[in-house]
């Protein structure tokens, strides 16, 4: 059984992911980012691979991930930080990138290399269905990854279905079809939520997008199996001082 399949089964309400991009603050801090969100109540760490044109992040995960590439970080790079992630990192741990880099790194190398560190599953946003399905699909499951897909309150219900019905991990439900990072209309997606639990699917549903404390975490974790939080972790970081600090006041004020 998978590292998620596990925590889903042991804990099926108010998961926290936690977005981290890698190579930030610091080119050599994202282990002890990684360790600070394990130790402070995170349940699943959603790592980012710094990308020149991130599609579906906004302007604060741009930013972090513009820092890192400045600081040096790459896929190969990444990958030799986490050689040894497995001796510290007991939770399950999701690369989130762009298929750009992975392709000039080599996706089959790119998805061996994701099992040999220990990494649990991938989140690719701007990996089409068919590619994933007729190209992709293969060196993923080969290689025992979880594969995320992401639906929106306008995802066609056969299209969702369809959706769920590849992911395994879980379903990554974006709040409303705009970049990270946005101030949401939590009644109106609540409606969606709703939607999407009434709908008995395969997967357990985080959402993502504009969760950013307790409150927001409160609202979506009524109607989900819980939450992403990705923008407000960064610009918690962005202010500088001790990483385990930040960590621990930002996580306490999202879990208690």
């Amino acid at each position: 059984m998978s590292r998620l399949s596990e925590l889903f089964k042991q804990q099926s309400r108010r998961v926290l992911n936690v977005y981290c991009t890698a190579g930030y603050p610091n080119l050599n801090s994202t282990l002890e980012v990684m360790e600070s969100l394990q130790k402070n109540g995170a349940n699943i760490i959603e790592l980012g691979m710094p990308y020149s044109d991130p599609l579906a992040d906004g302007e604060v995960i741009q930013s972090s991930g513009n820092i890192a590439l400045a600081n040096g970080m790459t896929i190969e790079k990444l990958f030799e930080q986490l050689a040894d992630m497995r001796k510290t990192i007991h939770i399950p741990v999701v690369l989130m990138g762009y298929m750009n880099p992975i392709l000039q790194y080599g996706f089959e190398q790119f998805c061996k290399k994701a099992k040999e560190v220990g990494v649990d599953g991938l989140i690719l946003p701007d990996l089409p269905l068919y590619e994933f399905e007729h190209l992709y699909g293969k060196a993923i499951q080969d290689n025992e990854l979880d594969f995320i897909f992401l639906v929106t309150p306008e995802t066609p219900e056969e299209r969702l279905r369809k959706l769920d019905s590849l992911s395994t991990g879980f379903l990554y439900a974006v709040s409303s079809s705009a970049t990270t990072g946005k101030d949401k209309d939590f009644s109106k997606v609540a409606i969606y939520l709703q939607k999407l639990q009434s709908m008995q699917l395969k997967n357990p549903v985080l959402v993502g997008f504009g969760i950013k404390d307790k409150e927001t975490f409160d609202a979506v974790a009524a109607y989900s199996n819980g939450a992403i939080i990705g923008s407000a972790y960064i610009q918690a970081l962005s202010k500088g001082g001790n990483i385990e600090t930040i960590t621990s006041q930002f996580l306490n004020g999202v879990l208690n």
